[in-house]
């Protein structure tokens, strides 16, 4: 039995760990897009912030630790996949048969159809060379410019300031962390942000990045122009899906998969920021692009692979948590709540707690 699990984060390992587990006897490879160990993207923010080194990105730490599972880690992007065939066609050409597939490949950052989006200076946060690049041009008292006002762009904000950057933040939304925080909890949010010397604009988009004296020039919808060294887009992310058209593998907001995180291709499961699983609190199938979430369907889908329906997933639980400069917020399960429901607030404004709770039925 050989199985092929696509993308290297915390789903696939995870995925291929159970994997050993459950079949001992098999081979199991793991194609990792980038040139580099298996890492966690949610920790690129720390390494820029200074409080780990590149290895604290790692997931496994041992140097042997996928070869002493017998786990064949390869470096190689997938271009498409034959499910009828159950091969892997790779971009350098090479192909590789499977039995059972995981797709686990994950997303990557969106970029905003603006002119100048491609100069040189003007970088997503989502990789281990992206980060590189950003520490090179980054000391105190760079001025930067944010993309986005996410949950993503908080922890990336965090970093900046950490390492004196001067921080201006752009957002589309008319609030900060628009599908985390209702506008109460978003204005405290910004409140605090901008306390600690952030500029935050909100209801506002860049129209065009440009070359400067600075470096770089961003160009907002209102006319005003802003000079940074530095452009950082964290407006959000797809499932990296391309590589399954005309596969006969169904794709809706991800990867369709059922209670056992199979595809509508017997053979193929899929796992991770890729796959539309279920959510435990409006038991509705979605894309939910967290960590904890990841490593679930890793194990479970591992362990469907190997023991054929055994293990059923019953939802994951939407939860971020979040520290923006100090001030710890979290939303999770329905938290906006449903119509005829009830809802109960505490606010305490200067001491800068909130606390919403939302019913529905029991």
């Amino acid at each position: 039995m050989r199985h092929i699990v696509i993308g290297a984060g915390p789903a696939g390992v995870t995925a291929c760990e159970t994997l050993r587990k459950f079949d001992p006897g098999a081979d199991i490879i793991l194609l990792a897009g980038e040139a580099e160990p298996p890492y966690s993207r949610m920790a690129i923010p720390y390494l820029l912030a200074q409080r780990i080194g590149e290895r604290g990105t790692h997931l496994r730490h041992a140097a042997d630790h996928f070869r002493s599972l017998g786990i064949d880690v390869r470096h190689g992007w997938v271009a498409r996949v034959d499910a009828g065939a159950g091969r892997l066609h790779l971009r350098d050409g090479s192909e590789l048969d499977y039995d059972r597939l995981l797709i686990a490949s994950g997303a990557s950052p969106s970029m905003p159809p603006v002119p100048g989006i491609e100069l040189p200076g003007v970088l997503p946060c989502w990789t281990l060379e992206n980060a590189r690049a950003i520490a090179r041009r980054l000391e105190a008292g760079t001025p930067v410019i944010l993309m986005g006002a996410g949950f993503i762009a908080c922890i990336i904000l965090e970093a900046l300031m950490m390492r004196g950057a001067r921080v201006t933040i752009v957002e589309r939304e008319e609030r900060m962390v628009p599908r985390m925080m209702n506008p109460v909890a978003s204005a405290m949010l910004k409140r605090w942000v901008e306390a600690k010397g952030a500029r935050v604009l909100t209801g506002h988009a860049v129209n065009m990045v440009e070359q400067s004296d600075e470096g770089l020039r961003a160009c907002l919808d209102s006319g005003e122009s802003l000079d940074a060294r530095l452009v950082i887009s964290a407006i959000g992310v797809a499932p990296n899906t391309d590589f399954l058209q005309g596969s006969g593998v169904a794709v809706d907001q991800g990867v369709i998969v059922d209670r056992y995180l199979r595809s509508n291709v017997a053979n193929v499961f899929a796992a991770g920021d890729v796959a539309q699983g279920r959510d435990f609190s409006t038991q509705d199938f979605q894309v939910q692009a967290i960590q904890p979430t990841a490593v679930e369907h890793g194990r479970i889908a591992a362990a469907n692979m190997t023991c054929d329906g055994a293990l059923r997933h019953d939802g994951s639980l939407n939860m971020n948590v979040l520290d923006t400069l100090g001030l710890i917020s979290t939303s999770f399960g329905d938290w906006q709540g449903r119509e005829g429901g009830e809802q109960v607030e505490l606010i305490d404004e200067s001491g800068w707690r909130y606390l919403n709770l939302q019913f529905s039925g029991d």
